[in-house]
């Protein structure tokens, strides 16, 4: 934890315990957020908060519900993030970033390697990936408090287009600032912040093995390389 406060330069509060390593997080599992410190007024101070991976709409009544809903909330589109009812004020107002190891993606028909191959994706300076989110809070019918997040996506360019038609939208370090403040409330402006065309320059990404799938497999392993073979190479 105490890397990831001096890679996203957080000043702020943080959790008084670090959650679990994880390599094969689940909807609803618990993930790390940076946001901007509701006690500072121009935001430029930044939290580290634990939140529930999958927004919940703020709609919604039942628990049993709103947790089902988390699995199809996980990631929001950056062409319709700013329209969707469940994102759209989070948007505007809840904005995050999302550090992540790397992720992992499965190979679709439309690119050059086999269909569900699995690929592991990670930046290529070692460093956690700042990943731009939105967050939310919703309160139970008991009155528990329930923050969550989503991840936003775009449509995957470059060498990561070869794999998958989306991938993440990372957040470069001088666009932080403006991206966490609450008054940015301006569209047009952050949605042209979303905008990253060279991610081959951030990422880098490795096939791996199929064990990624079950989620009940975890461990540091699941991101080690494996050989594709003749024809298939890796980028």
């Amino acid at each position: 934890m105490r890397e990831l406060m001096e890679q996203f330069e957080v000043t702020g509060t943080a959790p008084d315990h670090s959650i679990p390593v994880n390599w094969n997080i689940a909807p609803t599992n618990p993930i790390y957020i940076m946001r901007a410190a509701n006690k500072n007024a121009d935001n430029s101070e930044k939290d580290l908060a634990v939140v529930s991976w999958g927004l919940i709409a703020p709609w919604l009544k039942d628990v049993a519900e709103a947790k089902a809903s988390q699995s199809r909330a996980i990631n929001a589109r950056s062409e319709s993030v700013h329209e969707k009812p469940t994102f759209r004020d989070s948007f505007k107002y809840r904005r995050c970033l999302i550090p992540a190891e790397g992720y992992y993606e499965w190979a679709t028909a439309l690119g050059k390697y086999r269909p569900k191959q699995a690929f592991y994706i990670c930046a290529r300076n070692g460093q956690q990936l700042p990943i731009a989110g939105i967050w939310s809070s919703w309160r139970s019918p008991t009155g528990e408090l329930v923050e969550s997040a989503s991840i936003i996506t775009q449509q995957a360019q470059g060498e990561l287009e070869t794999i998958h038609s989306r991938m993440p939208v990372f957040m470069p370090r001088e666009r932080w600032g403006d991206w966490l403040d609450a008054k940015n409330s301006d569209i047009e402006y952050l949605r042209n912040m979303m905008r990253v065309d060279s991610p081959e320059s951030i990422v880098t990404a490795r096939p791996v093995s199929s064990a990624v799938n079950t989620v009940a497999n975890n461990g540091k392993s699941l991101t080690q390389e494996i050989d594709l073979g003749e024809p298939e190479t890796l980028f």
